[in-house]
Formats: structure tokens, C-alpha cells, sequence
């Protein structure tokens, strides 16, 4: 078993190198990836190989607990190749980084093999009672990306007590265990393969389930590593910053899959023979670039933030929570913008579907429509905290 040490861990400047000298292979595989609905297997394979995988993966266990701005930075990287790429391997992050959180035993078991990967779902979709040694689950999760390629399952469940009372819980379970539903038939976001899976009757043994509102609130580990610097935060600050880290990478992609086609290009049924040359394009790229800078200041907020927090192990207050999801919808929404800016100002010729700059357009529309990045949802969310009034949701 690999038990790399903190200090022996890639630097953030490694890892993004390494996540930049993957897109030109992300991009070529997304077409592949559109076109089966799960990500190409040399795409996995090249994260993998790259130690993209393991950088929310306990130290102890081969992974080097890398902290939130890293995993910003390397996930919008990956999104300039591929947002389903960068998307899944978040999720990917973020389901490991639950993992993390569960006894060692269990822990030892799941990353026995550092590569094996996990997908999750935190929405309480299914149900389950008490049974001897455990619980047995039924339900369904819906959008449980990566699922398909991945070996363990977290996904959360209300837990219904003798007394009538009713405790969520996050389980952990095998993907063999589980029915995957092949339902990912999308208009975005293809290449993820967030297909539904199905539990019947799953038991579920004590030590693999922990309750939900412990992940929700923060410094909630049951292990050895439970003080660990990427531990101590709540799962929606964690979650907010790793998703809105491909939201923006899909901007930055756009800006360089438009500029790779510009030289050459004319203004059809203008006397523009150079599109470099008119106004209208300087003005389109300039304003897609500030909201490009826009979309990373949200999301380079949370992160720090989320990083700050951890180091100082002091309390997230009920303002800073919101305002993470505000700063998430805020990134969603401005990514969205200077990407229908470029898509516009790429033309016609750019419906075909070996123009990435189309696939980045129905990705970031997607991403935008998503319950946590939705930006309309998340400005009423923090509005209503500026108002005084409680918020209408426990995932802060």
C-alpha cells in the first residue's frame, strides 16, 4: 500500500502543468465521449497516470490532500479540453474526499487500490431502515456522473428510527451492488455519464454509513485523518468551489477554440475578408474576457476561502455559506455569458460538431441549469440572508 507523504505530494504548480498538458488529448477524446456518454478510456487512463485522481485522497492512503485553490486551478484546466473531463473527475474529488471522511477500515478498503474511483451523490433520494448489523437501502439517485466507471458509490439516504424519527446518513457502496440505469441521454455535459443507479434492498453494514449532517456542517471525519486541512470543511463549500471550477475552465476554453479559428477567418456578406479586423470582434472579446476574469474572481474566492477556513479551523458563519453558493451561481452565470459571446461570434460553420466551441456552449448551458449552480436559485439564497430572513435550504 502506497503511504506517500504530505511532503512528498506534487506541488500546485506541477499538478496544473500536468492538467494543461492533458487538453489537447481531452479534446480529442470529448467527441468519443459525446458519442458513448461516458468519457473515453485514455482519458480516464492519462488523469489517472497524471495523479489527477488522487488529489483529494487521503495522504496516508497514496493521495496528496491537495487544497481547494490547487484543485480549482487543475479542474478548470481540464475544462479547456473537456468539461465533461473536468466535471466527472470533480465529482470524482469530491465523492474520494467523502470516502475520507468514513472510518479507516473502511477508507483502507476503498482506496486499497489509490486508483479506483468513486462517484456520489449527496442528494437524500433513497430510503432506508434499521437492520441487524447495518441497514438496507432502497432508492434511486438520478445524475450520479461517472458511475459507470467508477468502483464505490456515496450516496445519501434517509435513515427512518424505531421512534419514527428520521436521520440522513451518507452510505458508502459498491457500484456492483447497485443497478446502473444507461439513462444519460442529454443535450450537455454528455461525455459525463450521469447515469441514475438503483439500490434494492442493499444492506449496508455499521461503519459504512455516517450521518449527512455532520458532512453538511463541517469537521466531521471518523478516522485517523479526520483533523486532516481538507477534512475540517462542510461538503457545500467543498462541493461549490470544485464545480464551479469547470464552469469556469469551459470559459477559458471557449476563449482558446475561438482564437485558434480566428486567423483567416472572414464576416460573411461583409466587406470584412480579416474578423480580426472589425470593431464588433474586438468588442466581443473583450467583454467575453472580463467576464472570463469575473467568473474566476467567484470562483478563486470560494476556494480561498474554503482554504483559509481549514487553516484556521475557526467557524463558517451563515453569511460566508451563502455567499459561497452566491459566488458559485455568480461564476456558473458570467462563464455562461463570455461563452455565448464567442459562440456567437464564431458563425455558422461553427454548428458543426468538430467545432468544440458548440460542445462548450451545451456544456456551459447545463452546467448553468444544475439545482447547486443554478444562478437564480443562489442570488434569492443569499438575498434572502442579506434580508434577515432563514435560509430555505440545508445545503450551506
Amino acid at each position: 500500500m502506497d503511504t506517500t507523504d504530505l511532503a512528498d505530494s506534487p506541488t500546485r504548480a506541477d499538478l496544473v502543468a500536468r492538467a494543461a498538458r492533458l487538453v489537447p488529448t481531452l479534446r480529442e477524446n470529448a467527441a468519443w465521449g459525446e458519442e458513448n456518454r461516458q468519457l473515453h478510456e485514455g482519458t480516464v487512463k492519462a488523469m489517472a497516470e497524471a495523479g489527477l485522481l488522487r488529489t483529494r485522497l487521503p495522504a496516508r492512503l497514496g493521495g496528496y490532500e491537495s487544497d481547494m485553490r490547487t484543485q480549482v486551478e487543475v479542474l478548470a484546466e481540464l475544462a479547456r479540453g473537456d468539461g465533461s473531463a473536468s466535471w466527472t473527475a470533480g465529482v470524482w474529488s469530491i465523492s474520494a474526499w467523502v470516502a475520507g471522511l468514513f472510518p479507516d477500515a473502511v477508507q483502507d478498503e476503498v482506496f486499497a487500490s489509490p486508483d479506483d474511483l468513486v462517484s456520489g451523490i449527496i442528494s437524500a433520494t433513497a430510503m432506508a431502515v434499521p437492520a441487524e448489523g447495518g441497514i438496507v437501502v432502497n432508492g434511486r439517485w438520478s445524475f450520479n456522473s461517472g458511475a459507470k466507471q467508477s468502483r464505490w458509490n456515496t450516496n445519501a439516504a434517509v435513515l427512518a428510527m424505531p421512534d419514527g424519527s428520521h436521520q440522513p446518513v451518507m452510505t458508502l457502496i459498491p457500484l456492483a451492488s447497485l443497478e446502473i440505469v444507461d439513462d444519460w441521454h442529454t443535450a450537455g455535459l454528455r461525455g459525463s455519464g450521469s447515469v441514475s443507479t438503483v439500490a434494492h434492498d442493499v444492506f449496508v453494514p455499521e461503519g459504512w454509513y455516517i450521518p449527512l449532517g455532520g458532512i453538511l456542517q463541517g469537521h466531521s471525519g471518523h478516522g485517523s485523518n479526520a483533523d486532516a486541512l481538507i477534512h475540517r470543511a462542510p461538503i457545500m463549500p467543498t462541493a461549490c468551489a470544485t464545480v464551479s471550477a469547470t464552469a469556469l475552465g469551459l470559459a477559458k476554453g471557449a476563449r482558446d477554440v475561438f482564437f485558434e479559428r480566428l486567423p483567416g477567418r472572414k464576416i460573411t456578406y461583409t466587406e470584412y475578408t480579416d474578423q480580426s479586423q472589425a470593431p464588433l470582434t474586438h468588442l466581443q472579446v473583450a467583454e467575453a474576457s472580463v467576464k472570463i476574469d469575473e467568473s474566476e474572481f467567484h470562483v478563486h474566492r470560494i476556494a480561498d476561502l474554503v482554504d483559509s477556513k481549514n487553516a484556521s479551523g475557526e467557524p463558517w458563519t451563515l453569511e460566508e455559506r451563502a455567499r459561497v453558493r452566491l459566488d458559485t451561481g455568480a461564476a456558473s452565470q458570467r462563464s455562461k455569458e463570455a461563452v455565448d459571446i464567442l459562440n456567437t461570434a464564431s458563425g455558422a460553420s461553427s454548428v458543426y460538431t468538430h467545432v468544440p466551441i458548440q460542445r462548450i456552449e451545451r456544456d456551459v448551458q447545463t452546467l448553468n441549469l444544475h439545482a447547486i449552480m443554478h444562478p437564480n436559485t443562489n442570488l434569492e439564497l443569499y438575498g434572502r440572508i442579506l434580508c434577515g430572513l432563514a435560509p430555505n435550504t440545508q445545503y450551506l
